[in-house]
Formats: C-alpha cells, structure tokens, sequence
C-alpha cells in the first residue's frame, strides 16, 4: 500500500488538497514549486486510480475541474501532519521536492 505515495510529487499535492480541501487545477500547480502541468495531470491521474484523490466536474455558468481528497486520502491526513511536523523539527535534514535528493542512512 506505500507504494500508492512513491514519487517525488505525491505527498506535495496531497499536502495542498489535505490543507485546502477541493482546489482547481491551476491553484493546485501554482501551489507547487517546480512541478510542471505534465507531470501534475500524470501524478492526479494515479492518485485517482489509487482512490486517494476524486476529480469533480462542476457545471455553472463555465464547467469547472476540481480535486479533493477522497475518504481514503482524507484519512491519511494525521500522518501527513505528523510528517510535516517531523519535518519543521529538523530543517536542516530535510529537503524540499525542487532539491536532490540524498542518500537517506
């Protein structure tokens, strides 16, 4: 089941849908540094799949696309915080997507 959240961009964009509920596609992009429209749709487009995110079409006066959590992706959210929290505890240890990587002892 950990491999549902393998990826450089997956926990970013659940991060955004768990802290902003359902968001536009182009909100969403904004809010994520570096991640290009290609690999955003290709990494919605599995966690869709996966049944962590649900794609809405909302029609009104001009039909509008959001993403949201879906139960399942809403009910990783502590774990999210606690990540977020472990994270601010030791700044200097972890980097953010738009870095490389490293080598994890």
């Amino acid at each position: 089941m950990i491999k549902v959240l393998e990826g450089r961009w997956k926990l970013p964009i659940l991060l955004q849908l768990s802290r902003s509920g359902a968001m536009r596609f182009s909100d969403l992009a904004r809010s994520i540094p570096n991640i290009s429209k290609r690999m955003l749709t290709q990494q919605l487009k599995q966690m869709q799949a996966d049944g962590l995110v649900r794609r809405l079409i909302l029609d009104g006066t001009a039909t509008r696309v959001e993403y949201q959590l879906t139960d399942w992706g809403r009910a990783l959210r502590p774990s999210l915080a606690s990540l977020v929290e472990w994270a601010q505890k030791c700044p200097g240890h972890v980097k953010g997507p738009a870095t490389s990587h490293r080598k994890v002892d």
